[in-house]
């Protein structure tokens, strides 16, 4: 399997004057409290270089204005507003003073403050979006800063200890790009400097060598050499592919493995139509909780004397349409299990920032299958989905994948879950007995079900060690 991630290797390759705009309509969501208490020694490692980064910044060009620095899965970033544009040429002078900031050993000291007292501290240093990120916080929560030596930061934590509990080997600026404060284009483009930590010099090492080969396997690189698809940003749209005449056969040789295996399994494939109007998604339950990831509607009236425009969605699943195909015929509990397949288009409004190549997209051709059965019949088709993934995963070479089984919160019923507590119970025991007795590699994760069901993401892992989630059953 081709790994998808390059972005270490951009590690700067432009200023940020230049850098792509990689935040553009996304804001981050501020953790919780729970949240953060959860985080891992390497997260509050990496969070804490984010402070001594901004430490850094400060030291070298005190006008910096600051915003946010948390962790991320691979590093970490901070945003700034300062009239030097940073490039790659800035990294060896900002990673020395880093490297002084570690050694000095400073402590992580928290403080609390009324919401008054944060207001004005940050007033009176001119750090205006700190003022800002003030509304974040709950009215109730503790207003906590934290200092190492002379920089203080609005923040809720976590931290290591020292600032020398990083080790100096261990840190690594990456690259700069420019993100929108708060990932609105109305508000001021800030200069974003994202790094990476680890617990050490050989693991940084490692984390490097694998981003190396991760470009090599760059899909996007690949695809544009050997002629398989393009994107036309300007006249087509931003994560719409265009598969080439090349490509397009890859396509079809393993739509045609699907299509086959899915036969052999006693799948009837359907068709269904590109969009529908907005009765059906709200009949689904898909609106409103999967609104923010559809395209924005159409409307118009269906004749001259319609007083009320008909509201149409791009479709953003197949289930919906499917569920629709299953009733438009009457059937018995003979019929069952019955089990529909398509090769649906699917439209999904994917955050601009988060476009990347083939990996996410806005248009995608989606192999969905629905299963229509009895409470009995399930483990057994349950069973089957399994090893028809096993036989696929044997084709292609893939030996290492776990099953991701996401379940329910109670206290969300009704809020980010539908409300049917008994329904939830009966069905999360259903999937968890069939998941132990089958043998498969799992690991539960509470509160990232479906909103209708417990859903489980199959993930498997790259040549080099990367996991992607390569197929979902709800």
């Amino acid at each position: 399997m081709q790994d998808a991630n390059a972005n270490a290797g951009a590690a700067g390759n432009a200023a940020a004057a230049n850098a792509p705009l990689e935040a553009a309509k996304t804001d981050v969501q501020r953790k919780s409290l729970d949240q953060r208490e959860q985080m891992n020694e390497l997260m509050r490692l990496r969070h804490s270089c984010a402070h001594i980064l901004a430490t850094a910044v400060l030291r070298l060009w005190p006008d910096a204005l600051l915003d946010i620095g948390p962790p991320t899965d691979d590093g970490f970033y901070y945003d700034f507003d300062l009239k030097h544009r940073f490039s790659p040429e800035d990294f060896p002078r900002i990673e020395e003073e880093m490297r002084k900031v570690i050694k000095e050993n400073q402590v992580f000291e928290k403080s609390i403050r009324t919401r008054e007292e944060a207001r004005a501290y940050f007033e009176g240093k001119g750090q205006r979006f700190k003022v800002e990120r003030l509304g974040d916080i709950p009215e109730g929560e503790a207003i906590s800063f934290f200092q190492n030596g002379d920089f203080v930061d609005l923040c809720a934590g976590p931290h290591v200890m020292r600032t020398g509990n990083v080790k100096p080997g261990g840190i690594k600026l990456l690259r700069v790009a420019s993100a929108y404060f708060r990932g609105n284009e109305k508000n001021p483009q800030l200069q974003r400097l994202y790094g990476t930590a680890f617990k050490n010099k050989e693991e940084l090492e490692a984390w490097v060598h694998l981003q190396e080969e991760a470009r090599k396997r760059d899909h996007r690189r690949i695809g544009a050499e050997m002629g398989l698809f393009a994107f036309d940003a300007e006249y087509v749209g931003p994560g719409l592919p265009l598969w080439l005449p090349k490509g397009t056969v890859l396509v079809e040789e393993l739509e045609r493995l699907a299509k086959e295996t899915e036969f052999a399994a006693g799948y009837v494939r359907v068709r269904t139509p590109h969009l529908a109007k907005e009765k059906m998604y709200q009949t689904s339950g898909h609106l409103p909780y999967y609104a923010e990831s559809m395209f924005a509607p159409m409307e118009f009236k269906e004749s001259e004397s319609d007083e009320i425009a008909t509201r149409y969605y791009l479709k953003a699943m197949n289930c919906p349409h499917h569920h629709r195909v299953f009733a438009a015929e009457p059937h018995s509990y003979r019929d069952l299990p019955l089990r529909l397949a398509e090769y649906g288009t699917c439209y999904r409004y994917e955050q601009s920032g988060e476009l990347f190549g083939l990996m996410r997209v806005r248009s995608m051709q989606m192999n969905d299958a629905h299963i229509y059965l009895t409470a009995d019949q399930f483990a057994a088709e349950f069973n089957a989905v399994n090893e028809m993934y096993l036989k696929y995963f044997k084709i292609f070479g893939l030996d290492r994948y776990r099953m991701r089984f996401s379940t329910h919160d109670p206290s969300k019923l009704g809020q980010k879950f539908v409300n049917e507590p008994e329904l939830w119970k009966q069905t999360e025991d259903m999937v968890r007995e069939v998941l132990k007795n089958s043998g498969i590699d799992f690991v539960e994760v509470p509160n990232e079900a479906a909103f209708y069901g417990p859903k489980i993401d199959v993930q498997v892992w790259s040549a080099i060690g990367r996991e992607f989630t390569i197929a979902t059953n709800q």
